[in-house]
């Protein structure tokens, strides 16, 4: 588990030094300038980003050339579970970190609340519906 100074950590999975989750925000990739760098030829320059919104870890690929898996799923974006397996590019880590209390995943998480449609942009989002107790 995360140190009381670290807000999460990445676990290389088969081995290896975790990766202490520091600030809200960085990026991973092979170029010195990322806040991780992974020296793997098949890690993009700028490969992905994992940040921290009210105690929520979150991923998104910057527009790598070999993507980002969560759970074994190719995803451009996605929230993290604690314990998720995170893959990129060949290299896997699971992600540790303490769930916030009182948070829950389902209403938190935007894959579950948009159809695949909408998230293309080829539907628009189902009005809500009112209904009346008469």
């Amino acid at each position: 588990m995360p140190s009381a100074n670290d807000k999460a950590l990445l676990v290389p999975v088969g081995g290896g030094d975790p990766i202490p989750l520091v600030r809200a925000r960085m990026t991973l990739g092979r170029r010195e300038s990322c806040d991780i760098c992974l020296r793997f030829p098949n890690v993009s320059g700028q490969h992905c980003e994992v940040s921290c919104q009210d105690g929520m870890w979150y991923i998104r690929d910057l527009g790598s050339t070999n993507g980002i898996k969560v759970n074994g799923e190719r995803v451009q974006q996605k929230l993290l579970r604690p314990g998720d397996e995170i893959g990129i590019a060949k290299r896997r880590f699971t992600i540790q970190y303490v769930l916030p209390v009182g948070r829950n995943f389902i209403a938190e998480d935007e894959d579950l609340r948009q159809s695949l449609l909408e998230k293309a942009g080829l539907q628009r989002p189902a009005p809500t519906r009112k209904y009346d107790d008469e």
